[in-house]
């Protein structure tokens, strides 16, 4: 589903009059209101301009210019009154049922919450505004050739939207703000990836290094398991790859994300199993595809309940315990379940870091969490984790220490980290670990949840791979048909998916090959140069060993303690260097 913030994002080189409506588009993929905008009015403190539908609407059709248009075109050049005219008419392809049921989710309503401080009906009581604007987007999604600005307008039930253009200005600016700190710190990886790599490239030839991309020498067989844990009342259908290997292979586990299964890993499991790993993937019962069809049919109220993130690690323990009781027969012993290491996308990291050791820190939780951080917040991820509190309200005293011993090294790609972990959380990982982030990322922004927690880790044995270009689905694979899953438009996976998932299979192989299989080899692949070699136009990669406060303050020129300073300290995940 298409994200507001995503929208925003790529709205903010444009003029200010273009974010504004831009800002109108929904965040996702004819029936008509009683009643519908007529004008739309634009107001600065006690200046006020109008705009009516019927005008926009000419314009966008055949391009004529009122004269209540014209005075805009004093300000803006053709080509942006072109864009302009663009954004009015091209469609969203989406599915109706989808936006509806996601707009009364915590997200939804979250993201109506913030448009409702710029967009208001004619009593510009945010109430009225904010069930207006639910109401448009769903009428608009309906309509058979996808959701438009303009159709959002007509279906707008009041004769007027006011549109608060100095509240307007300053979500700009909070959004700019926000993409050029992101910029700022990806480019400081960038230029330590370059001093990295020269350090490397005189002592190895990384040309000269075998293909990690291309399959292994293994056949693969695939199994699927039925488990279910009673304890928990959890159904947990499991995917086993298995190498056609003559000796004990490792063991890799793959945790999806929210909304996703294990057939969005399948490209993931073959490759990592061809190379000679036995691979588990289990689908998660209560934040899977299912449950997000559930959502959509009314069936179920909400996107994940609290209890996932302790349900989601225990899912892959109970999973590692039957098939370690499996692993002498129906195995044939194959399976070292002492050698684990496990790999999760979004949620999925979550869930891996948590197996880690990482700890759940619920007193920075709570102050992340408080009703004026939640207002003020663009990361979308922080209403997912904030759900965990959930869970010690309902026992204060359970041991949330999830820390699994067979685990020797994870990979997160996307995770969630910045408040449900926090620095004291993440300092508990102590086993080697890499994070991948993408540069496009707005549900698990990269500078909150991945680039500035990677520099709180104290773990030697550490990695950051940035794509550039990568948004948050770039490492999911081609699920289920599309009729078992919702779909994503290509403009919201983001450059090359293929790309990005070589990546992720060229980077979790020697990953896990060193530190799983413990195969010393496989060390020099995982360094700045290697990833240069295998970066390629149009989705770019970097990767680095260390990031210090330091380095990261030097990126912002002394801003990262203003930017400390004016935030309350646990709603920022921005720390104050030394």
């Amino acid at each position: 589903m298409k994200s507001l913030f995503g929208i925003l994002n790529n709205t903010l080189g444009k003029k200010i009059l273009l974010l504004l409506l831009a800002m109108l588009l929904p965040t996702f993929s004819i029936v008509h209101s009683a009643q519908a905008a007529e004008r739309v009015y634009a107001s600065y403190s006690a200046l006020e301009r109008s705009i009516s539908v019927s005008a926009l609407e000419r314009y966008a059709i055949d391009g004529t210019i009122d004269d209540s248009l014209a005075v805009y075109t004093k300000y803006i050049a053709p080509a942006q009154m072109q864009e302009f005219r663009r954004i009015l008419l091209n469609p969203i392809k989406v599915n109706a049922v989808a936006v509806s049921q996601f707009l009364y989710t915590p997200q939804g309503e979250f993201m109506l919450q913030r448009l409702t401080e710029v967009i208001k009906t004619d009593s510009r009581q945010p109430l009225p505004g904010f069930h207006a604007l639910r109401s448009a987007l769903i009428l608009a999604a309906a309509d058979e050739k996808g959701l438009t600005l303009l159709n959002l307008l007509r279906e707008y039930p009041s004769a007027s939207i006011h549109i608060d253009l100095a509240r307007t200005l300053g979500i700009a600016s909070e959004l700019e703000k926000l993409v050029s700190e992101t910029e700022k710190a990806i480019a400081a990886v960038v230029e330590k990836a370059d001093i990295e790599a020269k350090m490397i490239e005189p002592s190895m030839n990384v040309s000269q290094l075998p293909d990690f991309r291309r399959p292994g020498k293994f056949a693969v067989q695939k199994q699927s398991i039925r488990l279910l844990d009673g304890s928990r009342n959890r159904f947990l259908l499991t995917d086993v790859y298995l190498p056609n290997a003559s000796f004990q292979v490792p063991v890799i586990v793959i945790s999806h994300g929210l909304g996703t299964d294990s057939s969005n890993f399948q490209y993931l499991a073959s490759h990592l199993a061809s190379h000679g790993f036995g691979v588990i993937v289990p689908n998660h019962t209560g934040s899977d595809t299912k449950q997000l069809r559930s959502l959509m049919n009314g069936s179920a109220s909400k996107v994940a309940e609290a209890n996932e993130f302790l349900d989601r690690p225990l899912d892959i323990k109970y999973v590692l315990n039957d098939i370690e009781h499996r692993n002498k027969n129906q195995f044939r012993g194959k399976l070292n379940m002492q050698q684990v290491g496990v790999i999760g996308q979004s949620f999925g990291g979550y869930t891996a870091l948590a197996l880690a050791g990482a700890q759940i820190d619920f007193k920075g939780l709570s102050n992340a969490c408080k009703p004026k951080a939640l207002k003020d917040t663009w990361n979308v991820s922080l209403l997912l984790q904030c759900r965990a509190l959930e869970m010690q309200t309902k026992n204060p005293r359970k041991d949330y220490n999830l820390r699994d011993d067979r685990v020797k090294a994870v990979i997160a790609i996307n995770p969630i980290t910045s408040s449900i972990f926090g620095e004291m959380g993440l300092n508990e990982v102590k086993i080697p670990v890499m994070f991948i982030a993408s540069s496009d990322d707005t549900v698990a922004p990269a500078l909150y949840e991945q680039i500035v927690p990677f520099s709180w880790i104290a773990n030697p044995n550490k990695y950051l791979a940035v794509l550039q270009g990568g948004t948050h689905f770039s490492a999911i694979g081609v699920g289920k048909s599309s009729g078992e899953q919702v779909g994503l438009p290509s403009d919201i996976v983001g450059d090359d998916p293929a790309l990005a998932r070589r990546y992720i299979n060229s980077l979790s192989l020697p990953f896990f090959q060193a530190y799983v299989a413990g195969i010393s080899k496989y060390s020099p692949y995982l360094n700045a140069a290697y990833a240069k070699a295998i970066s390629n136009e149009p989705l770019g990669i970097n990767m680095i060993q260390s990031l210090t406060s330091t380095e990261l303050a030097q990126a912002f020129n002394g801003e990262l303690k203003q930017m400390r300073k004016n935030q309350e300290p646990s709603t920022s995940p921005l720390y104050n260097p030394p």
